[in-house]
């Protein structure tokens, strides 16, 4: 969330407002030198990798924000949020790379930050590189997991995030089920919400709310990244001088960049970037191997998958897409806007389809398969025809262990009929009926596509 407003102004705002500005933004930042005398680092690739870091830092949270949003403890010199921005050398797309704080790692060899002590090459968890060696053995440790080359990095803690969001009149964000965290607050009903800066701390920091702990906090991150880049992108916020400087002057104390991060670079990228929008960014995480890595004296760590990760991060050293392009073509900051979207709970492409033509409709079987295939399910491709009577009014077959599933498919079916037969497995059947007309485009919170479970920010933020 930090690291999505940090973005959005240096990079997003720099295309749109005077040198003058954005050079009194450039000598607000605090500078780190994360690249000193760093040796045997990746070959660089095409187009820019930005690090974004976000850091425990509270303390200027007044008491009554830490009660209400419920902000206990002491800040502490560690990384919640640690992200990899590959931003495309054409710069029409931004690909969000989340990197779980709990991945195993190990660190090279260091001086502690802390204590001065020196230490060898050991295993930790991935946050703890900053406590151990700040942002240098961060950048250290990233590339030698990653094999991409860092070209810059930006740092920020959250004590202004609340603000920064109330200054750009908050942030929309949509749930398709309640969200309800009693460790942060968070109690959101299913729907559109607009949230201030505080519940959308809330929003992001919030781990308990289902089994998922961490990925799904890390997919809420991403979500609110993507609807942020709306909101900024859409309010004009940025193309406004006095707006810009009001949203800039809440967040200038906490952020942090590398010495080369400077105007001359923000003008550069933000002017190639000024049509960039939601759909021009795609969000995944590190792919990781099922069940914790338990290490001793570290406890249960996230380990990568030695497969899926490699390959993307080879896509970003060589400048790939991360999603699969759309129908039509992939989808560039000019392209053609989808048809809104109904938000379901489970997301189309994990739910397996068998469509059947109960009519005496030619190829009605096939139109069907296909139109729902088209919005995300996961059809056969193969549709038969129903040996029985006639159906007029279209039906969903499903096992009640997937009423989830047969509930989302059924919003794609409006005026259908939700038919549970016990034991039918795991497959939904659909029965096309004569009222069928047309399939509507739904779409989850948690939608994965394509080989990396990459989505695209127009896809997770609100229709």
């Amino acid at each position: 969330m930090r690291v999505a407003t940090t973005l959005s102004v240096l990079v997003l705002g720099a295309g749109g407002i005077g040198h003058a500005i954005v050079t009194s933004l450039d000598t607000g930042i605090g500078r780190v030198d994360p690249f000193k005398d760093m040796k045997n680092r990746p070959d660089g690739g095409h187009g820019m990798n930005i690090l974004l870091v976000g850091t425990d830092g509270r303390d200027k949270i007044t008491k009554e924000e830490r009660q209400k949003y419920r902000l206990g403890g002491a800040p502490c010199r560690c990384t919640d949020t640690i992200m990899l921005v590959h931003i495309s050398e054409d710069r029409e797309r931004a690909s969000v790379v989340s990197l779980p704080r709990d991945s195993y790692a190990e660190l090279p060899s260091h001086t502690d930050g802390t204590t001065g002590d020196k230490h060898g090459p050991h295993p930790v968890k991935l946050n703890a590189a900053y406590s151990e060696g700040g942002p240098h053995l961060t950048v250290r440790t990233v590339e030698s997991m990653t094999g991409v080359k860092i070209n810059h990095y930006l740092e920020v803690d959250f004590t202004s995030f609340m603000k920064t969001v109330d200054s750009l009149g908050g942030v929309e964000i949509c749930t398709a089920k309640p969200l309800k965290d009693s460790h942060t607050g968070l109690d959101l009903n299913p729907g559109t919400h607009k949230l201030d800066g505080g519940q959308a701390l809330q929003y992001v920091r919030s781990r308990y709310l289902d089994g998922s702990s961490d990925l799904g906090r890390m997919q809420r991150q991403q979500r609110f990244m993507a609807a942020l880049i709306k909101q900024a992108t859409s309010s004009g916020v940025l193309l406004n001088p006095v707006k810009l400087r009001g949203v800039t002057s809440t967040m200038l104390d906490s952020v942090r960049a590398d010495k080369g991060f400077g105007t001359e670079e923000m003008l550069a990228l933000g002017e190639a970037m000024r049509d960039f929008t939601p759909a021009s960014s795609e969000f995944t995480s590190v792919p990781v191997t099922a069940g914790g890595f338990p290490v001793k004296g570290i406890g249960s760590t996230l380990k990568w998958d030695p497969v899926k990760s490699k390959k993307l991060f080879r896509a970003l050293r060589e400048d790939k897409p991360l999603t699969p392009p759309s129908p039509g073509g992939r989808r560039g900051p000019q392209g053609p806007k989808r048809p809104p979207a109904s938000m379901v709970e489970v997301s189309p492409q994990q739910i397996r389809v068998q469509v059947y033509n109960a009519t005496r409709r030619d190829g009605l079987g096939q139109r069907v398969d296909g139109a729902l295939r088209g919005t995300g399910f996961n059809t056969t491709r193969a549709p038969l025809n129903h040996t029985g009577p006639e159906v007029s009014r279209t039906q969903v077959l499903f096992d009640p262990r997937w009423d989830r599933s047969a509930k989302s498919l059924a919003t794609a079916l409006p005026g259908c009929e939700l038919r549970p037969v016990p034991r039918q497995g795991a497959t939904l059947k659909v029965m096309a009926g004569t009222d069928y007309k047309a399939v509507r485009s739904v779409r989850a919170e948690d939608a994965h596509q394509g080989e990396f479970g990459a989505v695209t920010g127009d896809q997770v933020v609100c229709p």
